[in-house]
């Protein structure tokens, strides 16, 4: 294990975040793809080396784990700019989706070449095939893990090979990645979001004040909510709840009555998120060259589906009334902070905290999956060293 390479990913159904090595290399990738065809066009395809491989990833996955094995995406930004984007459709389980794992390998395959491309510079290789060994540290909703889907998800990935093939990319066409799984843990998302709010990289304890406290958190993603109840530092598994709701039906409905109302087509849900969530110009987009506020639509729609939230995080906490705070994470959050405060001030006032930095919400699983695969490999590594040492005591006698 000491060979391989940690990788915590967190693959939000907004947006892949992904933390390498010793916090060496970051990923963002929105989570959208393309199937697309092997030579795609490009114009000034001479200029293509000069743009960034993470905005043009064009690559065929080949993977056992996959339902459409050898399939060639748009992977991305890059996605977002054809006609045929998909992004996760609510309902869907993300453990049963080759999406998820599409984007897992895209973002995993993206750093083995890029650490390849400094190996070239400083020893003069020329390899078009890279073998990448990994560690991962991911999770699934809780809702997942509750039915067991962890498992699957899990030896899937584990025992075989899964290969990404650069396409039509800047700076690495042409070149494929073997990803291997030296050990996979998932981890329950209402669980992660706990250690990450009490522990630094190195698990001790940096909140004592929330350490033995019952808290609640509610992760507001995309296409579910997770309310994870955190007593005695773990996650109540009868008390934890998973709805299949988050904010990805609500984008919809605001990139449907934008188009409808003023004749703009949004590429994706992405396009929608930036529109509520940007520091400048919020609510308003361009229509013919002219400024133009759609706060009456996503006010109206973002208000509903916070209604909703709200109802859920009162039902739990009134089947667990000695709880003392919920903290509101994910990137549905960043989206709703407003609008459930309001409502928190007007209805029960709950002892309810956001992550003022969104920033900070947004890369929290990522981080949490980071501290405790990287717990992991340190304890895995001092136990091998101790038996070593046992039996090198063992056969001096």
């Amino acid at each position: 294990m000491t060979n391989s390479r940690i990788a915590a990913v967190d693959v939000g159904n907004d947006a892949l975040k992904a933390l390498f090595g010793k916090l060496d290399s970051e990923l963002y990738i929105p989570n959208v793809i393309a199937r697309d065809i092997e030579d795609r066009p490009v114009i000034g395809i001479e200029e293509l080396d000069e743009k960034d491989p993470v905005d043009n990833l064009h690559i065929r996955v080949h993977s056992p784990a996959l339902k459409d094995n050898n399939a060639i995406y748009r992977v991305g930004n890059l996605a977002t700019k054809g006609s045929n984007p998909t992004e996760l459709d609510p309902g869907s389980s993300k453990s049963e989706e080759d999406q998820t794992l599409v984007m897992l390998f895209a973002s995993l395959a993206l750093d083995a070449v890029s650490r390849e491309e400094g190996s070239q510079k400083h020893h003069g290789n020329n390899r078009n095939v890279v073998e990448a060994n990994y560690t991962l540290g991911t999770g699934l909703p809780l809702r997942e893990v509750k039915e067991g889907k962890d498992v699957g998800y899990r030896s899937q990935l584990l025992g075989s090979v899964h290969q990404v093939e650069f396409l039509v990319t800047p700076r690495y066409q042409g070149m494929k990645v073997n990803i291997k799984f030296d050990e996979v843990k998932v981890y329950p998302e209402g669980f992660a979001a706990f250690v990450n709010l009490v522990m630094d990289n190195d698990l001790n304890v940096i909140n004592k004040d929330l350490i033995d406290k019952q808290i609640l958190i509610q992760d507001i993603g995309g296409l579910s909510t997770d309310i994870a109840v955190i007593r005695n530092r773990n996650v109540d598994d009868d008390k934890a709840q998973g709805f299949n709701l988050g904010v990805a039906e609500s984008l919809e409905a605001i990139r449907d009555e934008i188009r409808t109302k003023h004749g703009v087509e949004l590429d994706s849900r992405r396009d929608v998120v930036d529109i509520i969530t940007r520091k400048n110009d919020r609510h308003h987009i361009m229509v013919k060259g002219s400024r133009t506020s759609v706060h009456d639509i996503t006010d109206r729609i973002l208000l509903e589906l916070a209604k909703k939230q709200y109802r859920y995080l009162r039902n739990v906490w009134q089947r667990n009334s000695q709880s003392e705070i919920c903290y509101f994470v994910g990137g549905g959050s960043a989206v709703l902070k407003d609008y459930l405060k309001s409502l928190n001030n007007s209805l029960d006032g709950f002892n309810i905290e956001f992550f003022e930095d969104e920033n900070e919400s947004i890369w929290m699983m990522a981080n949490a999956y980071y501290k405790l695969v990287s717990d992991f490999v340190r304890k895995t590594n001092r136990d091998k060293k101790q038996e070593k040492q046992k039996q090198e005591a063992t056969s001096a006698k």
